[in-house]
């Protein structure tokens, strides 16, 4: 996923789903682990949602250089790489964030897995206000989106910013009911996040949707608290590559996240598309697995 984060349970992470439906071949006859006839070109297709950001094509050049020949198939919509996968019409995709395949997971009873992370896309603390988020006032007013996978989120940037307490430390399900107020140290509204850049003068500060940054006049560089990547919080907020979970351990797939996360020309592409706002990182996929295994086990209390 890209920064763009649309709310969708369905979405945290990030691409605006502006693309065209370019179709899902069926997998390849030559897929990793060889040619049929025994040659040594591998073929592995992936999933993406946007295969013109500006890393994918210097992803499949380096990849060649590696004896891969990576596929790219592109999608039009969130809902469809994850099942794709599922039935084997790809054999990758990367395009979301341990929550949203957690949800995916959950809802259809599969077990797609992370292979390798890619990249978060930090959300923002902005104020027409103040320059500092210790500036912002005891008893002040800050914005956060009224949908639920955003909410949880911005409460949890919040709580990171000193602003609010969360009771039990809060989750990616927390909501408003979740705050401490008696440790907090202002008072949260809900607005409809497309509303909230225009609300923005009338509080003290705002949690703003990447999607609606620019539109607000403002630019990343503003934001004065954002998620830290180093936060065990954020952990599912990373975007990853999944597989089906059977083939995790496929050393081919292992090769492409390792070019993805080490290619300099891959890395100033995800730098271009995100307009420098992706923080690229390089989780073991252990921790990645166990993030995705207790998120499942959240939405299934739940549920």
């Amino acid at each position: 996923m890209s920064r763009r984060t649309t709310s969708v349970i369905a979405a945290l992470a990030a691409v605006p789903l502006f693309v065209a439906l370019a179709g899902c071949a069926t997998a390849s006859d030559d897929t990793a682990g060889g040619d049929s006839d025994g040659g040594s070109t591998e073929t592995v297709k992936i999933g993406v949602v946007n295969d013109g950001d500006a890393q994918w094509a210097p992803f499949v050049e380096a990849a060649a250089e590696e004896g891969i020949t990576v596929e790219l198939v592109n999608f039009g919509s969130y809902e469809q790489p994850n099942p794709a996968l599922t039935e084997g019409e790809l054999d990758l995709n990367q395009f979301q964030h341990i929550i949203y395949l957690a949800q995916y997971n959950e809802a259809s009873g599969e077990d797609l897995t992370p292979v390798g992370s890619t990249a978060i896309y930090p959300l923002g603390l902005y104020s027409s206000k103040y320059d500092d988020v210790k500036d912002v006032p005891d008893g002040g007013t800050v914005a956060v989106p009224d949908d639920a996978s955003n909410q949880a989120r911005a409460l949890l940037v919040l709580q990171s910013a000193g602003l609010i307490e969360l009771k039990s430390g809060g989750t990616t399900l927390s909501d408003l009911s979740d705050i401490d107020e008696a440790k907090s140290k202002v008072t949260v509204t809900a607005l409809e996040a497309a509303l909230i850049p225009t609300s923005l003068p009338d509080v003290d500060a705002a949690i703003i949707n990447n999607d609606f940054v620019e539109d607000a006049g403002l630019s990343f560089e503003d934001a004065i608290a954002q998620d830290d990547p180093e936060d065990p919080n954020a952990l599912p907020y990373v975007n990853i590559f999944a597989s089906r979970a059977d083939e995790a351990d496929n050393e081919t797939y292992l090769k492409l996240v390792e070019i993805f996360q080490t290619d300099e020309a891959v890395q100033a592409g995800l730098q271009e598309s995100s307009g420098n706002t992706a923080v690229a990182l390089q989780i073991p996929a252990a921790d990645l697995v166990e993030s995705l295994k207790t998120v499942q086990e959240d939405i299934a209390a739940a549920g």
